[in-house]
């Protein structure tokens, strides 16, 4: 069944996932749109726009590593959108490595990244496989942003802001009361330094007088991915939404957390966050608009004797995401990657090579470069 169709989107029921098998259809990839209810995929996938024209097939599939890994049998590439990742990862990943396929997804759960470097990362390498979890706009634009930055040679700090217009996905505000759960590390001299749960700061968005509310969301994958690269020792990663009052909200619910829910037990920990995860946002958002839902990734490098500020201004960080999946595929079907085993976008891809797709598309403008060194 995979065998002609060597990509699948699992969880495509989801937000995201109709977006990833969007452009895969646009890139003319024959893929199997799959999940745990096939009429939930199939209702999504007829929704999508000129799906008569893509090579498809809509499966129902149970999560487990035997019947996922059934599934992936003769794929080349899977791209996950099955979250949250801390809770439902670990049997796409270990299909994944017993069918012989590359593997990315969507997170924004730095433990989840830390947790698939430590236990996969070795034995997708092993494999000449690609494990790449954290592919997403919110995380890999500001990569490109980062990489940029650091074009300029003795620089070795990156700030990193990261801002959109819009509001969380079902899943999106599932993981981000997942991360409540989990220790979050920013990093200083190449050594992880744990984020306070309540951390937060008032700061200048590029392109606008106003200020934003920012928190550490989680801690994000920069600080991972810069972990082990000379030319970075210190990362701080910040972001939100650039709604004000949503932001305030966000301040107080982690506080609430905090002082209520931290000192709970594990499980019931997940319990309570899952019912406020619920309360928030349980419908799917409206397809975004890219005349309101824009996006601001900006990074600030410095060093002793050197600044370089990296802007890229986007909009649709949904659609930027299930491009960024979907070209992931394509490469790989045609390249090996840049990188094996545990590894970021960037890493895997190049990141001019990820920008100029985003560019291709539409979803980003030439980034904004001001060097001083």
């Amino acid at each position: 069944m995979s065998g002609k169709r060597p990509v699948v989107v699992y969880g495509v029921s989801g937000y995201t996932g109709r977006l990833v098998c969007e452009y895969l259809r646009e890139y003319n990839i024959p893929f199997i749109a799959a999940g745990r209810d096939k009429a939930k995929v199939q209702a999504v996938v007829d929704k999508i726009p000129g799906i008569e024209t893509a090579d498809c097939e809509v499966v129902g599939v149970e999560h487990t590593v035997e019947a996922l890994t059934e599934l992936f049998r003769g794929a080349r590439y899977v791209s996950n959108m099955v979250g949250p990742f801390i809770k439902y990862g670990s049997e796409v990943v270990e299909a994944c490595l017993a069918a012989g396929c590359h593997y990315s997804d969507t997170t924004g759960e730095q433990d989840w990244v830390l947790l698939a470097k430590e236990k996969w990362g070795a034995k997708f390498a092993e494999k000449n496989l690609l494990l790449a979890p954290n592919i997403a706009q919110m995380y890999t634009t500001g990569e490109i942003a980062a990489n940029i930055a650091l074009e300029t040679p003795g620089l070795d700090t990156l700030d990193i802001l990261v801002f959109w217009k819009g509001f969380p996905t079902y899943a999106s505000t599932q993981t981000i009361f997942t991360i409540l759960k989990a220790k979050w590390f920013h990093m200083v001299q190449n050594k992880f330094v744990e984020w306070d749960v309540t951390a937060r700061a008032d700061v200048v968005v590029p392109g606008q007088h106003e200020t934003a509310i920012a928190v550490p969301w989680g801690g994000t994958a920069h600080p991972v991915w810069f972990k082990d690269d000379p030319r970075v020792a210190n990362v701080r990663a910040l972001g939100g939404v650039l709604a004000r009052e949503v932001m305030e909200g966000v301040v107080q619910t982690t506080q609430m957390v905090k002082e209520t829910i931290r000192p709970l037990p594990l499980d019931q920990q997940e319990i309570e966050l899952g019912k406020i995860a619920a309360s928030l946002q349980a419908a799917m958002p409206p397809r975004e608009n890219p005349r309101i839902n824009t996006s601001i990734d900006s990074v600030y490098a410095s060093g002793p004797l050197g600044r370089s500020h990296v802007v890229i201004h986007g909009n649709c960080n949904y659609k930027q995401t299930g491009l960024l999946q979907a070209y992931a595929g394509y490469s790989l079907l045609q390249q090996a990657p840049r990188r094996v085993g545990f590894a970021s976008g960037c890493q895997a891809f190049g990141y001019k090579e990820l920008l100029g797709q985003l560019r291709a598309f539409g979803l980003v403008m030439n980034p904004i470069v001001t060097v001083h060194a």
